[in-house]
């Protein structure tokens, strides 16, 4: 026998496990932290770039626009941070009080949102690096180009997947 799961906007669904609502909270609780390892990496290492620019020598050259890119940057990098590190402080604040299903959910809502600031992020700080280096607006058209693959990477090929495995099911 399969057990089912409740998903967002639809009904029960077959997940093709064998598992308890608190153990199927502990593997996704799992597999978010494995997820989120990833990502908390490469902010912080972006991050880190980010707050050592301002110290840079050339770093007075920048034209105000710049410097506004550069501060935008550094703030989303700095909520970027907050959402991906934040569903760490959730599991440790209700950790023992029964709430896994619910940690599960609200942490997984804040690492989506911290995926959506790492793009935002991740686009400011390309522009920023292209107009200091291209002085031009092939700048912006290089930053659209790695926003669509960000994009085709992040959502397209994963919705494609979806829908194959979909197509497979209704064979």
């Amino acid at each position: 026998m399969t057990s089912t799961a409740r998903f967002p906007g639809g009904g029960p669904r077959d997940t093709g496990r064998h598992e308890t609502p608190e153990g199927r909270a502990d593997r996704q609780w799992t597999e978010l932290l494995q997820e989120l390892r990833v990502a908390q990496t490469g902010v912080q290492i972006l991050f880190g770039f980010l707050l050592a620019v301002v110290f840079q020598p050339r770093f007075a050259e920048l034209s105000d626009t710049d410097r506004t890119i550069y501060v935008v940057t550094v703030m989303l990098g700095t909520a970027t941070a907050a959402a991906l590190i934040g569903p760490v402080s959730y599991h440790r604040l209700l950790s023992g009080r029964r709430l896994k299903p619910q940690t599960v959910t609200w942490a997984s809502r804040l690492t989506l949102l911290g995926l959506v600031l790492l793009f935002c992020t991740m686009c400011s700080a390309l522009l920023l690096i292209l107009r200091v280096a291209l002085h031009g607006s092939l700048a912006l058209w290089l930053v659209g180009g790695m926003a669509l693959w960000f994009l085709v990477c992040w959502l397209v090929f994963p919705a494609w997947a979806m829908a194959r495995s979909s197509h497979e099911r209704r064979k």
